[in-house]
């Protein structure tokens, strides 16, 4: 295959070249990855690094993995556990993929790569609103289905003025009954619907801007001032100002993008170009690291039963003959030697 550029798959470093490419490091592509590695594809993760799990001050909602691990912590032990497997592990950022033949070409800050099959697990960032602000994990946070149940019976506010806002504003009354909508000085532009859903729930609607912050020795958030002279306390709260997907990757190949910015996929994380897939955060649903990590497994799948050798097919045996026990295992050397160290230490 050759880019536009003139370079070829085969002009491209051996250790550069690849069956399943992943890029981005957060919990969907490090799983995809390791599924692909154990699954016996030679597989690399290009991760420019950061991204909302490396955020995180605790991790919660994975089951067997305890609230006081970070999210670097979480990810670094993945990142381990993938090299232990066979995969590479790229600390470099991708530029730009283009599509050569049944392949890709990769550019990176340290050079072109290929590969037979791209995963893209480039997730997206939320829209922070302006400061003055809490600290992030500290008072601010954006996941409400993560950060909820840190605020029962707490005072709450959430920010924002449109849908998403209000409607957080209203199921944070499932955990407290102390939740303040800020608006901080922007109009509403929720529906009338919503308007008269929040006339009917106990959620207090502050205009004015916030001006100042308070933190306690910890660094939690204890209070927000505002620009009347007024001070309200507050454990924590939800910032709903939208989500920015980076999705340039996919739409520079031509993948179909959804209206909120999303990278449409089906079940398996396919998108609309062959060969192509996603998962996580860069297309639709739940964003929750279990979520994440199930759409990645999903692909690896997907990935494996395309790329693997056997069984051949009646076509193939047929133009190819049988399969001689030469030809077998189809799983590269180095990985089937790490698989090897892996039973060796298990016999340990």
């Amino acid at each position: 295959m050759s880019d536009p550029d003139g370079t070829t798959r085969d002009s491209i470093a051996a250790d550069r070249r690849y069956d399943v490419a992943v890029v981005g490091g957060g919990p969907a592509g490090l799983t995809t990855a390791l599924y692909a590695a154990r699954l016996g594809h030679e597989t690399a993760v290009f991760d420019r690094g950061g991204g909302r799990a490396a955020m995180m001050q605790e991790t919660h909602n994975v089951i067997g993995t305890p609230e006081s691990v970070s999210g670097n912590e979480f990810l670094s032990t993945a990142v381990d556990q993938l090299r232990s497997y066979g995969a590479d592990y790229r600390r470099e950022f991708v530029t730009g993929i283009e599509r050569a033949d049944d392949s890709f070409a990769l550019e990176t800050t340290e050079g072109p790569a290929a590969a037979e099959r791209v995963v893209l697990a480039t997730g997206f960032s939320d829209e922070r609103p302006e400061p003055p602000l809490p600290r992030t994990g500290r008072g601010l946070h954006y996941c409400l289905h993560c950060d909820a149940y840190m605020f029962v019976d707490e005072s709450v506010y959430v920010m924002g003025s449109g849908e998403s806002a209000a409607h957080v504003a209203m199921i944070m009354l499932n955990f407290t009954d102390d939740v303040d909508l800020l608006l901080r000085g922007d109009e509403p532009t929720w529906s009338d619907e919503t308007a008269t859903l929040l006339e009917g729930h106990p959620v207090d609607i502050v205009h004015e801007d916030v001006t100042g912050v308070r933190n306690g020795d910890d660094g939690w958030l204890e209070a927000l001032e505002f620009e009347d002279g007024s001070v309200r306390e507050y454990r924590g709260g939800f910032a709903m100002y939208g989500s920015d997907y980076n999705n340039d990757l996919a739409a520079s190949l031509g993948a179909a993008i959804n209206d909120d910015g999303t990278v449409a996929v089906d079940d398996h994380g396919r998108t609309s170009v062959d060969g192509l897939y996603a998962v996580g955060d860069l297309t639709p649903g739940h964003n929750q690291i279990p979520v994440a990590m199930g759409q990645g497994a999903k692909a690896g799948l997907a990935i494996h039963k395309e790329l693997r050798a056997f069984p051949k097919s009646l076509e193939e045996l047929e133009a190819e003959g049988s399969v001689s026990a030469s030809d077998v295992p189809a799983m590269p050397a180095a990985l089937r030697t790490r698989a090897s160290d892996h039973a060796s230490t298990a016999d340990d």
